[in-house]
């Protein structure tokens, strides 16, 4: 295995464990290094490992999951993807490291603000569509789910946000197949890094209980802060032509 697809293990393992744990973090962490390290891992391969992750939570915590609370934002990331998927087509490569980059320093930003969201079924209409066109072009779906239910407890928020993403991930993938973003190649990109999400499931395994979750939080937002930046750079780089 070379170099390359081992530091792109470590990167998918990192934000898994992370997500797994929390609901959230493998968009946030895993989508800038991936990008950083090819930016043909995203947005494809991060939509089909961010699926299997939420099809893992979901069974084994089936029992514990509400199937009808995110119905509303499952069905608005329908739209949510195709415009997505346009926006994708009409960005040439730097632009899309630019709205990937800025994207996130605003997830990051929203994800540190108070701002007091109830979960009602317009909330996670409006959030389920903003999901599918930031998932869809960028690969970073979770912050506008992330923002609705950021006073929800833990498990609620893993849950149902596992839930949200096993259900509406695939609707990403159909608009990104039609408009030519997913091909076997995406897959075969993807296969490889398939450990990373067994790794990560291990790693919050071992963090549940040894962690405070505000800790974890702050550098969450620390490394993709730096990620983010980096990517953004790079895109401000290929637009400037240095």
């Amino acid at each position: 295995m070379d170099q390359i697809n081992l530091l792109a293990i470590a990167a998918v393992t990192l934000g898994i464990g992370v997500q797994a744990w929390m609901g959230l973090g493998f968009g946030l962490l895993s989508a800038p290094l991936l990008y950083l390290i090819s930016p043909d891992y995203v947005p494809g391969p991060i939509l089909m490992l961010g699926f299997i992750l939420s099809a893992m939570v979901i069974v084994k915590n089936r029992q514990q999951v509400n199937w009808t609370r995110t119905l509303p934002a499952t069905l608005a990331r329908i739209p949510g993807a195709w415009v997505g998927a346009m926006l994708l087509t009409a960005m040439p490569q730097h632009l899309l490291s630019i709205v990937l980059g800025s994207a996130l320093l605003l997830a990051i930003w929203i994800s540190t603000r108070h701002i007091q969201l109830q979960t009602t079924p317009l909330s996670l209409t409006t959030a389920g569509f903003f999901s599918g066109v930031l998932g869809t072009a960028t690969s970073v779906g979770g912050p506008p789910m992330a923002l609705v239910y950021q006073h929800k407890d833990r498990i609620t928020t893993r849950n149902d946000l596992a839930l949200f993403f096993l259900l509406s991930t695939p609707v990403s993938i159909i608009m990104l197949a039609v408009n030519g973003w997913f091909t076997l190649q995406t897959v075969y990109l993807t296969l490889p890094l398939i450990p990373g999400v067994a790794l990560g499931y291990l790693l919050a395994e071992f963090l549940a209980g040894r962690f405070q979750e505000a800790t974890v939080k702050k550098l969450i937002i620390t490394l993709s802060v730096l990620a983010a930046c980096s990517v953004l750079l790079d895109g401000l780089k290929g637009l400037l032509g240095i």
